[in-house]
């Protein structure tokens, strides 16, 4: 069936350099004799009038030259792949998935899929969900018509999740993930099939190697309220069978919602370290490798059960500033936001807040140039001073730069006095 405007909704609905994309990827495909789709995500997000971010485009035949002339014309930054007939442009605020049309043979369970050019009917067969396995298309003999072997657009009327054969998830259980995240962002219902064979496969998920199951948990931390997949994901069992110290009750699901509130810039990397609660160092440590976490975020999740041991002294009813700062500055922020987020004490709570938005900010006026003018001699007495100076400011026993300048001299004159 033939959608004349759907192409323009859809190219409304894009960023100005998406329209930009599109606009030139169908003129070079009707150039070089090319069937061009736009396949998946943007098909979906705009039968549900939702805007889209990237575009994904498929085309029958050899897509390499279509991608490289793409890149000449547009100034986008191309990767090829090879081995899976992708390429990916990058551009300002655009990403362009380009790929030909193929069939996939997965030779064992959560290995990467061997592919061959085909139809972009099996390309449509081979995908996660029916509601994600419609094209429109741009060029050719399908131009404006929207292409939907497998019913998705009855499953999207219908709210259901819908994966294409029984055998989709032992596949590539990452659809598992994906599975609860569509389900969440959409508010759709997994169908019963769907469901029953998702539960029987989960122990595939020990099959997905770390950075797979990075990039997945990556793209769920972006949805706008991710404790809800993950809430659903450790309700089902995935998130055990992905490792046995990995879970994610409702109180992380609250530490997820006051990050947005209280540090919305830096929620997704203090998202990491909330995995870690009440994981003892060996088990956080398992966790982080299992994820293939990078450094810092490997860092932030090693410090949760390091703080945790903090908070008796955090809880004391007199702590000096400068001692809030002794404790929490050795910590990445990530890990100290997020043990805040998770903190039941108010005051342990209220003390990193503290930290994190006063404290760690507090510097001396004067610096070494400064302290050494006024009479510090040069060495690693130079650094005392200015550390001492820090804890007096800490304290608020200085205030100004002028008492910071008396403080010195009294330190000076208490050298001169020890001889």
């Amino acid at each position: 069936m033939r959608n004349p405007k759907l192409i323009d909704k859809l190219s409304s609905r894009l960023s100005p350099a998406g329209r930009e994309a599109l606009a030139l990827t169908t003129r070079l495909a009707e150039e070089a004799g090319l069937a061009a789709y736009v396949v998946g995500g943007p098909v979906r997000d705009v039968l549900l009038g939702r805007r889209s971010l990237d575009l994904d485009i498929v085309v029958e035949g050899e897509m390499c030259p279509l991608a490289r002339a793409l890149a000449a014309q547009s100034g986008m930054r191309l990767v090829e792949h090879p081995a899976f007939l992708t390429a990916v442009l990058r551009g300002s605020g655009l990403n362009l998935d380009l790929a030909t049309a193929r069939k996939e043979i997965y030779r064992r369970p959560g290995a990467l899929p061997t592919v061959q050019p085909s139809s972009i009917e099996d390309d449509l067969r081979r995908r996660d969900f029916t509601i994600n396995a419609i094209a429109l298309g741009l060029t050719g003999r399908d131009r404006r018509r929207l292409v939907d072997p497998c019913g998705g657009q009855a499953d999207l009327r219908a709210g259901l999740l819908r994966v294409l054969h029984d055998a989709s998830f032992r596949d590539d259980a990452t659809r598992i993930l994906r599975a609860f995240r569509y389900a969440c962002r959409f508010g759709f219902a997994l169908e019963a099939d769907a469901f029953a064979w998702l539960r029987r496969d989960l122990p595939y998920l020990a099959t997905i190697s770390g950075p797979r199951l990075h990039h997945e948990f990556v793209r769920i931390f972006a949805e706008p309220t991710p404790e809800a997949a993950m809430l659903h994901l450790h309700e089902h069992g995935a998130l055990a069978a992905i490792h046995s110290a990995l879970r994610f009750e409702r109180p992380q699901a609250g530490a997820f919602a006051w990050l947005r509130r209280h540090h919305a810039q830096g929620a997704r990397a203090s998202y990491w370290p909330v995995l870690a609660w009440r994981l003892e160092r060996p088990e956080a440590a398992s966790l982080a490798a299992r994820l293939a976490l990078t450094k810092l975020q490997r860092q932030a999740l090693a410090a949760m059960p390091l703080l945790a041991g903090l908070e008796p002294e955090l809880q004391r009813r007199r702590l000096q500033p400068s001692r809030l700062v002794e404790l929490l500055s050795p910590f990445p922020l990530a890990a100290v936001w997020g043990f805040a987020a998770l903190a039941v004490d108010d005051t342990v709570r209220q003390r990193c807040l503290d930290y994190l938005t006063k404290g760690r900010h507090v510097r001396p006026a004067l610096r070494g140039q400064d302290v050494i003018a006024l009479g510090i001699p040069q060495g690693p007495r130079v650094g005392e001073a200015l550390r001492r100076l820090q804890i007096a400011r800490l304290n608020g026993e200085v205030k100004s730069r002028a008492q910071e300048e008396r403080f010195v001299k009294e330190l000076v004159a208490g050298l001169a006095a020890r001889g």
